[in-house]
């Protein structure tokens, strides 16, 4: 299997921007990548378009997400609740030589839910002080509603200071491996999409022995 591969651009002028601003700039400017690998299809064919985008700067590591399909749910609101079961969006992430890892989970309307883990079941949950450090602009709003049927586009931009990660960008070009996400698990169309392919036989995406290259430039 080929690993993934991305190299994200530094611009620092995004930390002076609203994060609406700095979404509209990294839907302008900044290359694009289809979060697309159907790895369970036969029991889960449904298929939302979702795209990402990446940028860093001296203090964060930006993530713009663009999702377009049925069904919009956002039940949970508050941090560390089971977003995954809502319209979601995730990004995990790791150094090469750590065993560890980050998994960040949002919702349609950034609604949080982060860890510090060394698989599914060995995790420690992110503090609300971390989770609110971490900025978010939703195009949804921030108010919960319950899963409305029709086709919906919609946008999610975060914003992870880069000392949550512990990355260092003094020492750039600075290697990361990681995978993207788009998952539904109770929305009418459940559906479990990932950035870089997975071999597993359920969807699993706690699998960081899958994740692709994520080169800070």
């Amino acid at each position: 299997m080929n690993v993934k591969s991305i190299e994200v651009e530094r611009v620092d002028s995004l930390d002076s921007m609203s994060l609406e601003d700095v979404s509209e700039y990294l839907e302008q400017n900044s290359e694009k990548h289809s979060i697309e690998c159907r790895n369970w299809a036969d029991e889960f064919p449904y298929h939302p378009i979702t795209a990402f985008a990446m940028a860093y700067s001296s203090r964060y590591l930006y993530v713009d997400f663009f999702v377009r399909g049925n069904y919009l749910r956002a039940v949970n609101w508050e941090n560390n609740s089971p977003v995954y079961e809502d319209s979601c969006v995730e990004f995990f992430v790791k150094h090469p030589e750590d065993k560890e890892y980050w998994n960040f989970e949002f919702n349609c309307i950034g609604t949080i839910n982060a860890s510090r883990r060394l698989n599914r079941e060995q995790h420690t949950k992110l503090s609300d002080d971390v989770l609110d450090s971490i900025r978010r602009y939703a195009s949804c709003g921030n108010r919960p509603f319950e899963e409305m049927e029709g086709l919906f586009p919609w946008s999610l931009t975060v914003a992870i200071p880069l000392d949550v990660i512990n990355v260092d960008i003094n020492n750039a070009p600075v290697r990361l491996k990681g995978n993207l996400y788009k998952c539904g698990d109770k929305t009418s169309l459940p559906h479990f999409l990932s950035w870089a392919p997975i071999d597993a036989p359920k969807p699993d995406f706690h699998r960081p022995e899958f994740f692709g290259d994520i080169i800070l430039k």
